[in-house]
């Protein structure tokens, strides 16, 4: 009986390491870009900034070379929705952990694949157009992800973004920018997300709400007119615009709520399905939700995800 035990424990032992290993495979770093990107400038003392904590990277800048993570769930879901995930910093530096790899692991408790983009944050001294550069990653991230769809069992018209702060305007740049010809590409793979998790986010380049370190960093210090405009996303909504669903905290001091308002306002215009949840209280880069009536944004996340056959009812 002894041995049985024994040999029983050695078995399950087995399954479980087994387990471990196949999950740690699942997930993995890849490059996004095969080839030079365009406009990229050759910089040998541009070195990417790493902060950890408990060996878990927290933030990240100077990012020169863009990446993708890719976090599989352990259960594949028939339905094959998949996210890119645009952490949050002010297009200074990336939020990795609270904005990327925690968001990443919610989403695959859903039964979501998810992507967390490290792209590249605007500076002159590694691309001749910094307000392009993040852009540029965005719209490659959504291509190889659909170009990848079958191996990543991934449907391809089931592809949304979700992001966060500016990681926000990035997602809302890329839902109204999705077709810009900002590199040359090789193949017809649309870069149209096809629907936005939008949270707490940067939307307008309007010095009376914007965040002044984000529109900054991504236009420069004087701006022109057109740049702002065309940087300001609740202006470029149009009927094509994806489906979207937006979180705001009113007590929100670094970006206004009214980013949300005024997008959600511009999809109403236009007839794009949109969901707008403005809590109370929650202040800015509360992540997936810790305190006061914020918390709950996840809930509700889930129900509009259910409702528009993203997650199974």
């Amino acid at each position: 009986m002894k041995k049985l035990e024994n040999h029983f424990f050695q078995i399950l032992l087995f399954i479980i390491i087994g387990l471990s290993i196949n999950t740690r495979a699942q997930n993995k770093v890849i490059s996004l870009w095969k080839s030079p990107i365009t406009g990229e400038i050759e910089a040998p003392n541009y070195q990417e900034q790493e902060i950890y904590k408990d060996n878990i990277l927290q933030s990240t800048s100077n990012v020169k070379i863009p990446t993708l993570a890719v976090y599989i769930p352990n259960e594949i879901v028939e339905n094959g929705t998949a996210v890119l995930v645009l952490p949050g910093g002010g297009y200074s530096h990336l939020s990795m952990n609270k904005e990327g790899k925690k968001i990443a692991e919610w989403l695959n408790s859903l039964g979501i694949t998810a992507f967390v983009l490290k792209y590249r944050l605007p500076n002159e001294q590694i691309m001749k157009d910094k307000t392009i550069g993040p852009l540029q990653d965005a719209q490659e991230a959504i291509r190889v992800i659909r170009r990848n769809a079958k191996e990543w069992h991934i449907d391809p018209t089931k592809i949304g973004v979700i992001g966060f702060s500016a990681g926000g305007h990035l997602a809302t740049t890329l839902a109204s920018h999705y077709d810009e010809n900002v590199y040359p590409t090789t193949d017809s793979i649309s870069a149209r997300p096809d629907f936005s998790l939008l949270i707490y986010p940067v939307i307008s380049m309007n010095n009376e709400i914007t965040h002044k370190g984000s529109r900054e960093n991504l236009l420069g210090k004087n701006p022109s007119l057109n740049l702002i405009e065309k940087f300001s996303n609740e202006l470029q909504v149009n009927s094509k615009t994806p489906p979207t669903f937006l979180v705001h905290a009113t007590d929100d001091q670094s970006v206004p709520v009214e980013n949300s308002i005024n997008y959600y306002l511009a999809l109403k215009r236009n007839n794009v399905s949109a969901e707008l949840h403005v809590y109370e209280k929650g202040g800015h880069g509360f992540g997936l939700g810790l305190k006061d009536t914020s918390q709950f944004w996840t809930l509700d996340c889930i129900h509009w995800l259910k409702n528009h056959n993203y997650l199974a009812p």
